[in-house]
């Protein structure tokens, strides 16, 4: 399987530019609300018209600017779990899934059944769609996608509307969907969490413009731009300034720091995440007196926020567990450790 994604569109604040292939996988797109990335589902399934580029799924030409084409979105073999699931309301469950299965009368009521089963929505055939919780109302759309020969799956915040514990229920069963679904999935979502745990590789897009394409791993760990540092939740971003081959200075925290690697000429801004800080008993290299401005109790650990001891710098936010944090006897000063290797250097 293959999907290559090469457009543009002039949206009202910005150029989207969607540029990526993806492969027999979980491709994700991270954004914050509006940049873009529901933009770029609605493009691919042909619901939306670029301004110009190309589209094309497993050899088949779906949009193509300069030689005409256009497929119409029932052609094009791309099923799209809509954030409010687009289920016909007219029509019950059953028949919401038959609708799209292919084949002979037998052959339908084969698939339909085949899906009720896989979503567990055999009780619920005979139900409309206003008769369903959100979470099944969601189980009734991927039904109705897979039941549809799809070769490629678009998930749209498939999570957005749901509490917590729906969410974590319908996000293990869809794992196990995409672990048997024989096509790919482009899942858009503004949650790292979900991206992380759901996708291979992950993009950014940040008011239009796709980032570089990482594995999961390689994006959270070594972010390429202050963008992506913010949507992968890295609390703790500051100025910085080259100071020497492996030296920063970061401004806003009043830091000099030694970093791993050699520091790029143009570096912008470094960022640690907040649970990568250590408590050392003694000042050593990249240790500092800090300062405990103030304490906030999370529900199952501390956020300390810290200020270098005798300046007016920004607070750094330390966070750790309950029983760490108690076993420190609630310190007014301690000497934080910044680990080289955890300081994330970004030139843009």
């Amino acid at each position: 399987m293959e999907l290559t994604v090469n457009i543009e569109k002039q949206l009202r604040n910005f150029t989207l530019q969607a540029d990526f292939v993806l492969r027999d996988e979980v491709f994700a797109l991270l954004g914050a609300s509006g940049c873009g990335k529901s933009m770029t589902l609605k493009c691919i399934a042909g619901l939306e018209k670029p301004d110009k580029g190309r589209i094309v799924l497993n050899g088949r030409v779906l949009y193509d600017s300069e030689a005409g084409i256009n497929l119409k979105p029932q052609q094009r073999k791309v099923g799209y779990l809509f954030q409010n699931y687009a289920l016909f309301p007219n029509m019950t469950v059953a028949e919401n899934i038959a609708f799209v299965a292919g084949g002979s009368r037998a052959e339908k009521q084969r698939r339909t059944a085949e899906n009720l089963a896989r979503f567990k929505l055999e009780g619920l055939a005979g139900a409309y769609p206003h008769e369903l919780s959100g979470g099944q109302q969601q189980r009734a759309a991927l039904a109705r996608i897979l039941a549809a020969d799809n070769e490629l799956l678009l998930l749209d915040e498939p999570f957005s509307a749901l509490d917590s514990y729906l969410k974590w229920q319908l996000e293990m069963e869809l794992t196990a969907v995409l672990q048997d679904y024989h096509g790919a999935a482009l899942l858009v979502s503004h949650d790292r969490g979900e991206v992380y745990r759901l996708a291979n590789r992950i993009a950014v897009i940040n008011q239009g413009k796709m980032e570089a394409v990482h594995t999961k791993q390689g994006l959270f760990q070594s972010p390429d731009t202050l963008a992506a540092t913010l949507l992968t939740g890295c609390k703790n971003v500051s100025a910085a300034r080259r100071m020497a081959e492996n030296r920063i200075f970061a401004e806003d925290w009043q830091l000099e720091l030694q970093v791993a690697g050699k520091v790029p000429e143009n570096v912008r801004y470094a960022a640690i995440r907040a649970h990568f800080m250590e408590v050392k008993p003694k000042m050593q290299e990249n240790t500092f007196a800090m300062d405990v401005v103030n304490v906030v109790e999370d529900v199952f650990s501390y956020l300390v926020m810290l200020r270098r001891q005798g300046t007016e710098a920004r607070p750094l936010r330390w966070e750790l567990s309950k029983d760490e944090w108690r076993r420190l006897k609630e310190p007014a000063v301690l000497y934080l450790y910044f680990p080289p290797e955890k300081i994330m250097l970004m030139e843009r």
